[in-house]
Order: structure tokens, then C-alpha cells, then sequence
């Protein structure tokens, strides 16, 4: 009995044991899951954060690298635009500065522009521009420079632009000998005091550099007027009034003729030959102007320079090309000079250019829309 309860005892003893270390089996197989769970886990957070440090690598630098290209960029467009700006202003000054006329603007948004404020003349000038805005039906102008040689530009470029042809005298005589006609001919040997202008040249060349002025008048002349296309005709005329030695060389032609033409009225007033227009016995009355070298020395050979044409000599200047000259001048408005033709006795074949003065000394070129 003992016996049997001993075997009994140490079966179960043996049974526990046998527990007891399956137990410990399962408990270390558990332990060593959940360890290796850990060092999964482990490992791929490591192997996780490796991979953020080389990402975060790659994205700072490609952060630096957008950054950079950014402030390139941005730096790049900052010096085209200026380089631009630079290309621009120069174009300008080389074109537009150079373009003697303008191209045409409003008339009553320049008005407003140039004549601000309420003082009574800058009212007095809106009004002006008013008047010519509603009555006359001028609604643009074209602003020509304002030098010396203003009010022949503003005539010149619009008898071009129209395609008026040489006045009928001009085309009984050949312009390009009348140099020499008045040097030799008429032993006018004083011309060779003749001034271009602000080149104030004088000397014993003056009698070629005429013949050249006189010869750029002719050959630009005959070619504008015959060209028959108004646009054409019109791109011509601004490359023309974009040169400024062409220029001074039309106008110096212009001087010249003027000039000739007073040689011409004083021989027949001195010889008492046939009757001359009054404008030449009102001209020749000047003290300035009482003969034709007094004329050249203190009116023609600085005009250009330090003067521009007066009143006189802009009805002379209408009379020799033959155009009415009918000039709007705004410092007279609500006065009977506030609308004047140059010269006021004209044929009625002759074509007819319109100025626009503010002070009697600079001049525009109005143009009409109905």
C-alpha cells in the first residue's frame, strides 16, 4: 500500500516536472517570439529611420537645389528685364528721339496733359483747345520738336506728306543753279557769309554745301510727291524726318530760296522794274532786314540756330511755295488773330497746310476729322 501510494507520488512528481518544463518550454518560446517580434520591430525602425536619413538627405538637398534654380531664375529674370529696359531706352533715344514728327495724338487729352492747374492761361489755352476741338474739327495733332527750325519742319513735312508738288515757278527753273546764279550772275560774292543754322558755317565752301542742300530739297521732293500711295508716302516722310542732317539740309534749301527771292524783289525795287508783292516792300523795310545781306547776316543765318521764322518771313515763306499757310494761334483765341492765313492774299489753286501754334515761336501739325 505504501508502495503503490510512493509510485503514485512519484508519477506525480514526475508529471509535474513534466509540466513544469513544458511550461518553461512554452515560456521561453514565447519569450524568444515576443525577442525576435522586438528585434523586428527593431530593425525595421532602424532600417526605417536609415532610410528618412537618406530620404531627408535627398529632400534637403533637392530643397537647395529648387531654392537655388529659384534665386537663379529669379536673378536671371531681373537681368533680362533690365537688359530689356536698357534695349528699349536705347531703341528710343535712336528712333523715337530722332523722329523730328511725332506720331498723331488726342487733341484734348494733350490739352489736358500740357495745360494743368486753374490759372487763367492754362484755362485760357483749355478753352483754345476746346474751340478747335468742336468748331474746327481737329481732333489730333502731331507734335513736331521744338527747335529752330520748328515752323519749316511743320510746313516742310506736311507739303511731303500730301504729296504737294513743286510750286509752278519752281518748275519753269532748275533750284539746284540758283547758287550760282547768285554768285556769278548777280556778283553776290557776300554769300559766302552764308550760316547753316546751329552749324554756323561760313567760309569759301558755302557755295558747295548750297548746291548740296539744294540738291537733297530737289531729289526728296520729286520723289515723295510722286509716289501716289498715301501710307507709303507717309513711311517715306518719317524716314526723311528721322534724319537730321537730310533735314537741316532741306531747311537750309528752304533759307536759301528765301533768300534768292529777296536778291530778286530788291533788284527790281532798286531798278524800278516791275511791280512786286507788298510782302517784299515790307520786309525790305525792316531795320534788320533793308537789304538782302542785311537779311542773310541777321535774319537767315540764324534762324535755325538762335531764332526761327517771324511773321513777315512766314508770309514769304507761303508765297515762295506756293501754300496757304492758315495757322490756329491759341494765345489769341476769342480775337480776330486767333485764326491767320500766311500770306492772306492767295490763289485759289493753291493746296492748303494748317499749323497749330501756342506761342507764336514753336508750332504742331493739326489734323481734321469730321
Amino acid at each position: 500500500m505504501q508502495r503503490r501510494h510512493d509510485r503514485k507520488a512519484s508519477k506525480n512528481r514526475d508529471l509535474f516536472t513534466e509540466q513544469e518544463k513544458r511550461s518553461r518550454t512554452n515560456h521561453s518560446k514565447r519569450s524568444v517570439g515576443r525577442h525576435e517580434v522586438r528585434s523586428w520591430t527593431t530593425a525595421t525602425k532602424q532600417s526605417l529611420c536609415l532610410m528618412w536619413q537618406k530620404v531627408k538627405v535627398q529632400l534637403m538637398l533637392s530643397m537647395s537645389f529648387l531654392v537655388a534654380v529659384f534665386w537663379y531664375c529669379r536673378r536671371l529674370y531681373s537681368f533680362l528685364a533690365q537688359l530689356l529696359k536698357r534695349w528699349s531706352n536705347y531703341l528710343q533715344r535712336k528712333f523715337i528721339r530722332n523722329l523730328s514728327v511725332l506720331t498723331e495724338v488726342d487733341l484734348l487729352g494733350y490739352s489736358a496733359r500740357e495745360w494743368k492747374g486753374e490759372t487763367k492761361h492754362a484755362k485760357h489755352m483749355r478753352e483754345a483747345y476746346e474751340e478747335l476741338f468742336w468748331s474746327c474739327h481737329i481732333k489730333y495733332l502731331r507734335q513736331v520738336r521744338r527747335d529752330n527750325y520748328c515752323v519749316l519742319r511743320a510746313v516742310l513735312f506736311q507739303i511731303f506728306s500730301q504729296g504737294i508738288p513743286f510750286p509752278s515757278w519752281m518748275k519753269e527753273r532748275d533750284i539746284l543753279k540758283l547758287p550760282e546764279k547768285l554768285l556769278y550772275s548777280q556778283g553776290c560774292n557776300w554769300i559766302q557769309q552764308y550760316s547753316f543754322g546751329p552749324e554756323r558755317y561760313t567760309g569759301p565752301n558755302a557755295f558747295g554745301k548750297l548746291r548740296k542742300c539744294m540738291e537733297t530739297l530737289k531729289t526728296n521732293w520729286t520723289e515723295i510727291s510722286a509716289t501716289k500711295d498715301h501710307e507709303e508716302r507717309g513711311n517715306m516722310c518719317n524716314t526723311l524726318f528721322s534724319d537730321e542732317s537730310k533735314e537741316h539740309k532741306l531747311y537750309e534749301a528752304i533759307k536759301f530760296i528765301m533768300l534768292y527771292e529777296v536778291v530778286e524783289a530788291y533788284e527790281q525795287i532798286k531798278n524800278r522794274e516791275e511791280a512786286t508783292h507788298n510782302l517784299f516792300s515790307l520786309l525790305l523795310a525792316r531795320d534788320s532786314s533793308s537789304d538782302p545781306l542785311s537779311f542773310m547776316m541777321n535774319r537767315l543765318n540764324s534762324i535755325g540756330d538762335s531764332i526761327c521764322l517771324d511773321q513777315v518771313e512766314l508770309f514769304l515763306l507761303g508765297y515762295l511755295l506756293e501754300v496757304k499757310i492758315r495757322v490756329y494761334r491759341l494765345h489769341r483765341f476769342n480775337t480776330e488773330e486767333f485764326q491767320v492765313n500766311y500770306p492772306e492774299e492767295y490763289r485759289r489753286e493753291w493746296n492748303e497746310i494748317s499749323l497749330l501754334t501756342e506761342d507764336d515761336r514753336y508750332y504742331h501739325i493739326p489734323l481734321f476729322r469730321t
